[in-house]
């Protein structure tokens, strides 16, 4: 009887040993997000200096990338910061003096989630100060895009305040303040001290906390900023400028040409010698200048060569260049076309050469009607876009009215082109372009820009956002688009403030802003988008230009009860 009382209870063990210990299965998806019990030290605390801060949920949380989403103002060094979790409890080490008379604010985002389902906590902050009263002053704005992504993603964007003393910015150290922008573009910085401050915001890709020059899109506010009272109406608008200082890396003769290498691309090119353009011919490449002798030269030529960037930056040097014999064989010239462009009445068609083109010829240039018929292209039919790179091929090839067919085929034969190196295109080139009804085409699009002081660049972009057409207005306010193919556009426009005929991106180091760009857009339709229809006439559209960056306007913000 011992012996089988034994074995039952042995079995009893084992079996309640084996059996796994989980949650209950089914039910209703936890949708609840956590709720915070206490917190030490409690909210809106004063003379305190915290070296941990500990926060207590209702359930087991977890921390979504606590470094990124714990937004603290003012600034602390993060780099020193601890965070964990362990089942309904935060813990935050410090481990560094706080500021003396300073109020501090943490604020969570969604930062902390139930750990099941990853429900974040909703408005969790945490405010404390060192001193005896709480600041209370707030600052509140949106954010814009002058060029913006087809997918707008306006919570990577962060708003900064720098105290006007601080001698860091956006490009070197985190504000003093921070705030994250909300998915409609709406940021509020809250708690600040009086003073005057800097304001900057920034794309933030890289979560460093501190802008990109090169890569990230910024603006920044011209004037400092004094708060005393609460601010509302801040706005910026975004958009990219690199920064980094234009310079030549090297330059050599490499098969062929005399090569400079910078570290990034020009907007203007200006290269002085006597001999360009008659014997000497330049191309163009990403970050890449190639000079180019129809012969050998034993003695270098000097060149004075002045390059503009899109932010202003200058170079002005002088070179040398040598033009010796060329051991390697030629690079092959390679050309590309504009094919499958539309036309009304003159054909306009595009070649592009990788090398200055020396003789075109033309026996070998034409466009074939039919198995008989052609059309010869003549000199008068084509030019070069830049005399002195002879690379961008331009034709305007008038079509007799009595042609009946509507897709036309730009030919050339091997051997029509030749270039600066002596060599022959060694293939046969087609481009196709589609001459278009009148009838398919809308009328008119016109209106006026209200408001604003030109010139003006204004731009139609078609579906995908190409420019497909461009007006400069250097006098008017009024736009005008005529014979336009059916489909849906945009319209851009660009204050082009210093006449240059350009968009010209801020230097944030000169405190120079972009120059402005907005678009057409319908409150009616809540959308920028226009639809065009053959036959029709669009006329009267108005477009109102956007926001400056800067103070829309100072009126008080009633803080929250």
């Amino acid at each position: 009887m011992k012996s089988f009382a034994s074995i039952f209870i042995v079995s009893i063990l084992f079996i309640t040993a084996c059996a796994k210990q989980s949650a209950p299965q089914g039910g209703p998806r936890d949708e609840d997000p956590p709720v915070l019990l206490e917190t030490s030290p409690k909210d809106q605390s004063l003379n305190i200096k915290p070296e941990e801060i500990y926060l207590v949920f209702d359930e087991y949380i977890k921390l979504d990338n606590p470094n990124k989403n714990i937004i603290i103002t003012p600034r602390l060094n993060k780099d020193e910061i601890e965070t964990t979790s362990l089942k309904n409890e935060v813990n935050i080490k410090l481990n560094q003096e706080l500021e003396d008379n300073t109020t501090y604010v943490f604020n969570f985002q969604k930062s902390v989630q139930d750990f099941s389902e990853g429900n974040p906590a909703e408005n969790l902050k945490l405010v404390f100060s060192t001193g005896p009263t709480i600041d209370s002053l707030e600052v509140t704005g949106s954010i814009n895009f002058y060029y913006p992504d087809r997918r707008i993603q306006y919570t990577d964007v962060l708003v900064g305040l720098y105290p006007e003393s601080d001698t860091t910015d956006l490009f070197t150290a985190a504000p003093y303040y921070i705030s994250q922008v909300d998915s409609l573009g709406n940021f509020k910085i809250t708690n600040i001290k009086n003073g005057s401050y800097r304001a900057y915001a920034w794309n933030d890709d890289n979560n460093s906390l501190k802008a990109e020059y090169k890569s990230e899109k910024h603006d920044f506010i011209l004037d400092t900023l004094l708060i005393n009272e609460n601010v509302s109406g801040l706005q910026f608008n975004l958009s990219m400028a690199d920064l980094t200082p234009l310079r030549f890396l090297r330059s050599s003769y490499s098969n062929g040409s005399y090569d400079l290498i910078l570290n990034k691309n020009p907007i203007e090119i200006k290269l002085e010698n006597e001999e360009l353009g008659n014997s000497i011919f330049y191309t163009k490449e990403d970050k890449r200048i190639k000079l180019f002798s129809d012969h050998v030269r034993e003695d270098s030529l000097s060149f004075n060569v002045q390059l503009i960037d899109s932010v202003g930056n200058q170079v002005d040097t002088l070179i040398w260049a040598k033009f010796p014999e060329n051991e390697r064989k030629p690079a092959d010239l390679t050309v590309t076309s504009n094919s499958g462009k539309n036309f009304l009445d003159t054909l306009a068609a595009t070649l592009t050469f990788n090398k200055p083109i020396s003789e075109i010829n033309t026996d070998s240039l034409y466009i074939p009607l039919d198995t008989i018929n052609r059309i010869q292209i003549t000199p008068e039919m084509y030019y070069f876009k830049d005399s002195l790179m002879r690379t961008i091929l331009e034709f305007k090839v008038p079509l007799p009215d009595s042609t009946t067919i509507d897709t036309f085929v730009l030919t050339a034969a091997d051997s029509t082109f030749k270039d600066i190196e002596g060599v022959f295109n060694s293939a046969r080139i087609t481009a196709n372009y589609k001459k278009i009804k009148p009838e398919i085409l809308a009328d008119l699009l016109q209106g006026t820009i209200q408001d604003a002081e030109g010139p003006f660049i204004v731009q139609l972009l078609d579906s995908k956002g190409n420019i497909a057409r461009e007006k400069y207005l250097e006098q008017s306010n009024e736009y005008r688009f005529e014979m336009i193919e059916a489909g849906t556009y945009k319209i851009r426009v660009i204050e082009d403030s210093n006449g240059n005929r350009r968009w010209d991106p801020g230097n944030f180091f000169e405190n120079r802003q972009a120059e402005k760009v907005y678009y057409f857009y319908s409150p009616e339709n809540e959308s920028q988008d226009i639809v065009i229809r053959g036959g029709w006439v669009n006329e009267g559209i108005i477009i109102y230009p956007s926001k400056s960056s800067g103070i829309q306007q100072l009126k008080p913000v009633e803080n929250p009860e």
